[in-house]
């Protein structure tokens, strides 16, 4: 059972990825407009969804989820956090999403997605990892479908698949607007991005950086933010 802020709680089913530095990290990087409507694509247990409502009360979440050992943790996990009124798991593939996601009909999507290519070499690979049953072209053309115009798509992945991620986005029209950059510590190589795209945008990129650790090995504030660690220290 892992410990999330706001007095959340998360159970992973046996053999699901756990708690990661990856969807805390996007869960940080994240920007929600009040009231809105988030659909998390690939969504697991729950814990991206667990991790924005309790960042921002006001928010509804709908996960898309094709394990049905996943989906079963995920409702688990939002009655237990009694977050029926707020959040839903569907057991689907996101491929193909069901009549109940409408076209158009959320503010913002999430995804921390599969990350390596399948294929016979990466079979000890997690499922969840690998992408086998979502490809980023997928990936792209589920979020783009059922965003609002001006709607944001929020994800996290490695940085050498950096150039396909921003190309796939253009060709479904979601444009890059944000990127930020994440080192495991603060001289090491980039080992971790997160990317913000908008439906319909005009073209304009900022970005940022972070480290999760300084030079001594020490935690740095955007750690501490990213972990929910109070600190009189934290980074915007």
């Amino acid at each position: 059972m892992e410990l999330l802020p706001n007095g959340y709680t998360l159970d992973l089913a046996e053999g699901e990825f756990p708690l990661s530095t990856d969807s805390m990290v996007l869960s940080r990087f994240v920007k929600l407009p009040k009231n809105a409507r988030v659909l998390d694509l690939g969504s697991g247990c729950g814990t991206l969804g667990l991790l924005l409502c309790a960042s921002e009360e006001s928010c509804r979440v709908t996960g898309v989820e094709l394990s049905p050992l996943a989906h079963r943790a995920a409702l688990e996990n939002i009655r237990r956090n009694d977050l029926n009124a707020r959040m839903e798991s569907i057991c689907a593939d996101l491929r193909q999403l069901p009549d109940c996601v409408s076209a158009g009909s959320f503010d913002v999507c999430v995804s921390n997605p599969p990350y390596f290519s399948g294929g016979p070499a990466s079979r000890k690979t997690p499922l969840a990892r690998r992408e086998d049953a979502c490809t980023p072209a997928q990936l792209f053309r589920a979020a783009a479908w059922a965003l609002k115009y001006g709607g944001d798509f929020f994800l996290v992945h490695r940085p050498e698949r950096m150039a396909e991620l921003i190309a796939r986005g253009a060709e479904e029209h979601l444009e890059a607007k944000r990127l930020c950059l994440v080192r495991h510590r603060e001289d090491a190589p980039v080992s971790l991005i997160a990317l913000q795209f908008r439906k319909g945008a005009k073209p304009g990129l900022i970005w940022e950086e972070h480290a999760l650790y300084d030079v001594q090995d020490a935690p740095t504030p955007y750690f501490q933010s990213v972990y929910h660690i109070p600190t009189s220290r934290q980074e915007a």
